[in-house]
């Protein structure tokens, strides 16, 4: 099942981060840094004219420059890889509601029983068929299958939802990795800028803090916007492993109640 997925996965990963990279950068070119520079030029000459004056923000300003460009390009991919996974658990979890195993209400299932269910699941759309609820389904009927126990077969369908949320939690490893990520650009905008500040402060000491200003600008700036966007992410990522929690709790909890306490074991002669 994995083998078959990941490069789905790993394909719409690389397009969606050219995607966004070209959505971006087409949005600095061709709005964002025009309309800072055009601010600046403004407020430039409006300081010029009334020196008493106090410098005005720009949003266009704050997110010109090229480490905030990085981070808001990292920040739209691994949206778009949240998307891409919250749908997967929400259709999932519409199995959920589903009666996969079609038995009548309060019917008890016998290893003489286990053929037919494991037809009626091997029968599911291939796609669906490798979700969580069906695999660990069949994994614990087949075990009832084969050992007669319930409680082998109890066992078989915890540890399907278990090794399956292990490998839910492991597949955030790039999501994670871009949190990470985000921070740290940020903090590259902000060494930059103080070093390019403080290599124009043989300018400042005779008395043109223009440079020292807006250099110490780039560095509030993109650490600023940094810390915005991992916030923001960090919620969201959250949320994704809230609902991933849920629905291996969920799952084992519909195992347990459709499958597990209906089993039945025929007594010896």
């Amino acid at each position: 099942m994995r083998g078959r997925n990941f490069p789905t996965e790993m394909v719409y990963q690389i397009f969606s981060l050219l995607l966004v990279f070209i959505i971006v950068h087409g949005a600095y070119v061709s709005l964002i840094r025009p309309k800072a520079e055009a601010f600046l030029v403004a407020e430039q000459a409006r300081l010029v004219e009334q020196p008493d004056a106090v410098q005005e923000q720009n949003f266009y300003v704050v997110i010109r420059d090229f480490e905030q460009e990085a981070c808001l390009i990292l920040f739209f991919w691994a949206i778009a890889i949240l998307v891409y996974k919250g749908v997967a658990i929400w259709r999932q979890q519409g199995q959920l509601d589903e009666d996969l195993l079609q038995l009548p209400g309060g019917m008890p299932i016998g290893p003489e029983d286990t053929r037919g269910l494991m037809e009626r699941l091997q029968e599911l759309p291939k796609e669906s068929r490798d979700f969580l609820l069906p695999s660990a389904l069949l994994n614990a009927i087949q075990r009832f299958a084969a050992t007669s126990n319930i409680q082998d077969a109890a066992t078989a369908a915890r540890d399907t939802c278990e090794t399956h949320g292990d490998r839910l939690d492991s597949e955030l490893s790039t999501i994670r990795y871009v949190a990470w990520a985000i921070p740290s650009v940020g903090f590259i905008g902000t060494v930059r800028g103080i070093g390019a500040a403080l290599s124009q402060a043989h300018r400042a000491v005779e008395g043109d803090i223009t440079g020292v200003t807006q250099n110490l600008g780039v560095a509030f700036n993109s650490t600023f916007i940094a810390l915005v966007l991992s916030i923001v992410m960090m919620f969201f990522i959250h949320q994704l492993q809230h609902r991933q929690e849920r629905l291996i709790h969920d799952a084992s909890s519909y195992c347990q109640r459709n499958l597990i306490n209906k089993l039945r074991i025929n007594p010896a002669p």
